[in-house]
């Protein structure tokens, strides 16, 4: 009862009804519309709103519903294939770091201003904390920072001694190709302005990528087969 307060309070206050609030943020993040492109598709409903609303709701609940989501989450396999990709930040090149296991489940990603061995050890210590486990085998490409930052971080007590790590650019086409999911949906952004602004965008894209592979155990909620509005409800509300 006492999560569903909590909840509540979220929305309270706001212009706008929660379901027009959670329907925005969840296209935004999924689908390849623009700020001013949800503007349009809320004014044929008979909504009126800026698009700098839409992108405040985005920031502000992003991360609440990432929160929510995560208590579904199902494990994943504890081979790891890891890659960095690249993401424009005022004009300026970033990296965000992810990882998938064998099956094309998302680990866990990260956005970083550089690409070094600090950035990457960085990153593998979030994807351990959020998995609760260490992976058996880590894949990566040639980048040597990366390999190294794996054998540090065996030296520092963060991976087992025994952890396999191997360079293959053929099985490290798997986490290539799941970047497209998430790099499709961000080159319709043009560009973003900010870094922090840009964290909270990605992970709110991740969450929906995830969801989209089926990365979340929401049977016991009740929503076996119904549509993503009412799956919605149910967790958030959970």
């Amino acid at each position: 009862m006492s999560e569903l307060k909590i909840v509540e309070k979220l929305f309270k206050g706001r212009h706008f009804d929660r379901e027009v609030i959670i329907l925005c943020v969840r296209w935004y993040l999924r689908f390849k519309v623009s700020l001013r492109d949800l503007v349009e598709m809320m004014a044929e409903r008979g909504l009126s709103m800026a698009h700098t609303t839409i992108m405040r709701w985005v920031q502000r609940y992003a991360p609440e519903f990432e929160k929510r989501w995560r208590r579904f989450a199902r494990a994943v396999g504890r081979s790891w294939r890891v890659d960095e990709t690249y993401v424009k930040i005022q004009g300026e090149w970033c990296y965000l770091y992810r990882a998938v296991d064998r099956a094309g489940r998302t680990v866990d990603f990260r956005l970083s201003a550089k690409r070094d061995v600090a950035a990457a050890k960085a990153f593998f210590r979030k994807a351990i904390k959020s998995q609760q486990r260490c992976p058996q085998t880590i894949t990566l490409d040639g980048y040597a920072a990366s390999h190294r930052a794996v054998r540090e971080l065996k030296a520092d007590g963060w991976l087992p001694a025994n952890t396999k790590l191997r360079s293959s650019k053929y099985l490290n086409n798997l986490v290539e190709q799941d970047h497209r999911g998430v790099k499709q949906r961000i080159a319709v952004m043009l560009g973003f302005k900010e870094f922090g602004n840009a964290a909270i965008t990605i992970a709110g894209i991740e969450l929906l990528h995830r969801i989209r592979k089926g990365q979340f155990r929401v049977g016991r909620q009740g929503v076996q087969g119904q549509a993503a509005p009412a799956v919605w409800n149910a967790v958030l509300w959970a």
